[in-house]
């Protein structure tokens, strides 16, 4: 079991070094068992903040139910999701079944930042049930771990899914 702790870290206004020196950096990348509390990968840490908030709380209460939510993927560089479409060319055989899993370096939620891929099952059933009280929302109905921040879900719940991502105007440009 993973235990989350409720302090995500600080930097003392003493410090020496700038921001731009300990920044995590990478392609976005993140190893197994990945915490919402993660400072030291740019998956996490290049999230838009109200999405990484509202992960964060989620990912607190969900604690109480002995649920432990993973984040699988989160913020990419656009050679990562470069990377990720090709393999989906080469795993689905075309580009048009590879767009149904993943969008393009340009049209990706996971490339700005607003979209957040979480495991495991336990946890995809508790957003399932629980997400729109924090506006996390599932997007697609393929894939039950992609979820986006919708600030209206806690008083108007999510809206509607798409069946894929072919369906979602954003992948459309």
């Amino acid at each position: 079991m993973v235990v989350l702790l409720g302090a995500v870290g600080y930097r003392s206004l003493t410090s020496s070094s700038s921001a731009a020196d300990t920044a995590p950096v990478g392609d976005g990348e993140l190893p197994d068992n990945t915490s919402a509390f993660d400072d030291d990968h740019a998956g996490i840490t290049e999230l838009d903040p109200g999405l990484l908030r509202a992960l964060r709380r989620a990912a607190t209460d969900a604690v109480d139910d002995d649920v432990d939510i993973v984040v699988n993927s989160g913020w990419r560089s656009a050679t990562y999701q470069r990377r990720l479409l090709d393999e989906a060319v080469t795993k689905y055989g075309s580009r048009d079944e590879a767009a149904r899993w993943v969008a393009t370096p340009q049209t990706s939620p996971h490339v700005s930042g607003d979209a957040v891929d979480v495991g495991p099952t336990a946890a995809t059933t508790w957003l399932a049930r629980n997400g729109a009280r924090y506006g996390l929302c599932q997007i697609y109905d393929n894939e039950p771990w992609h979820y986006e921040l919708r600030p209206d879900a806690p008083e108007q719940g999510c809206p509607s899914r798409y069946p894929d991502p072919t369906h979602d105007p954003r992948t459309q440009r």
